[in-house]
């Protein structure tokens, strides 16, 4: 059941165009809370104005950086003019949402559609957790200053492409070509109903070079084999080959993480690639250190990778100096690259591949 509470906003900051974070007082608790509010959902919030909070995740201690989210505003002042389209996002919620899909009839992409495309051996970079796309993007930007990056959201963790710092920064800095959303995640300035319209759109309506796909911010777990949405991984570079493209693997990695199922290379990526894809994908792996680069080699010829997919070693020296000149600051389950550089070392290997990719179909880069 879902938690809420009643407070009063104190102040608002506006994060982006789309959504705003207060500080309210909780109702009854004599307290302050953060919250966020979505403005296509809520509408606009304001010193004084009453609000309804969904509390459920923060009195779970859940890793929603300890924000409450705003249910509803008491009156909007100005209220959020109707966004076109017809097709639903959150279906069948409180918080359904119309928006205008790439594929719909109403759409000036409408005709991208109607016939059977390909994606021509564009290659598409997936991955697992959202903290992979800013040094993916990074290091292909870096190789490839003139490459068109599309980023597709899954709906496998946020929903709101408007929660990620991370994409906000990466627009400013201009690194991204467009994003997408599918499914249920929106918020994109494309809207996608799956996950082979969302990769057709970033070919031919975003004119991307290369894709980037990740889950949002978040990552459904809970310490089992299969219970997981990084698992997504594998449909996805399904996907990908099904329409002709170039999927490389992002393989989450890391000698840092205290959990013995994500030391090395994760169990996630083991599944996902050496059980549950049905095709042959680019692995891209750090060429690391030893011991590690000993035990990297052992986990992979157990789960068989080096049959199943296409291995690149890929040195990485070059980019992870690339990353640490960089102005963002990279960050996984609360590591940076100095406490955690084997993680972003994965990411790295992937970008340079997708780089090559490009090179070897003459993209300017």
């Amino acid at each position: 059941m879902i938690h809420r509470r009643r407070g009063v906003i104190k102040s608002v900051t506006w994060i982006s165009p789309e959504v705003w974070e207060a500080q309210v007082s909780i109702e009854g608790q004599g307290e302050e809370a953060k919250a966020l509010g979505y403005r296509e959902l809520v509408g606009d919030g304001q010193p004084g104005m009453e609000v309804i909070l969904n509390t459920t995740a923060v009195d779970l201690g859940l890793g929603t950086g300890g924000y409450h989210f705003v249910m509803a505003v008491d009156s909007s002042p100005d209220p959020v003019p109707d966004r076109p389209g017809h097709i639903m996002k959150l279906r069948y919620t409180p918080c359904q949402l119309p928006v205008l899909s790439v594929e719909e009839e109403d759409s000036p992409h409408h005709h991208e559609f109607t016939t059977w495309r390909t994606l021509e051996d564009m290659p598409v970079v997936v991955g697992t957790l959202h903290s992979m796309l800013a040094p993916v993007v990074t290091v292909i930007k870096g190789g490839a200053p003139k490459t068109r990056i599309a980023y597709i959201m899954t709906d496998g963790a946020a929903l709101p492409l408007a929660f990620s710092r991370t994409v906000r920064e990466l627009q400013e800095r201009g690194d991204l070509a467009a994003t997408i959303t599918y499914g249920h995640a929106w918020g994109g300035d494309y809207e996608a109903i799956n996950v082979f319209s969302a990769l057709i759109a970033a070919k031919y309506v975003a004119k991307a070079d290369v894709a980037v796909v990740l889950m949002g911010p978040g990552v459904v777990g809970t310490g089992t084999l299969l219970g997981t949405t990084a698992l997504e991984q594998a449909a996805i570079i399904d996907a990908v080959s099904l329409l002709e493209g170039r999927p490389i693997a992002i393989p989450r990695m890391s000698w840092a993480d205290p959990r013995e199922r994500h030391r090395g290379m994760s169990h996630h990526t083991l599944t996902a690639l050496g059980r549950l894809t049905h095709h042959r994908c680019e692995l891209a792996l750090p060429q690391l250190p030893e011991p590690q680069l000993t035990q990297l080699k052992a986990q992979v010829a157990e789960a068989d990778l080096d049959r199943l997919h296409r291995l690149h070693w890929v040195d990485v020296t070059e980019p992870m100096v690339r990353l640490r000149q960089s102005e963002l600051t990279f960050s996984t389950m609360g590591r940076g690259l100095d406490e955690d550089p084997v993680f972003f070392a994965g990411a790295a290997a992937a970008a340079v591949v997708a780089v090559e990719v490009l090179s070897e179909a003459s993209v300017p880069v």
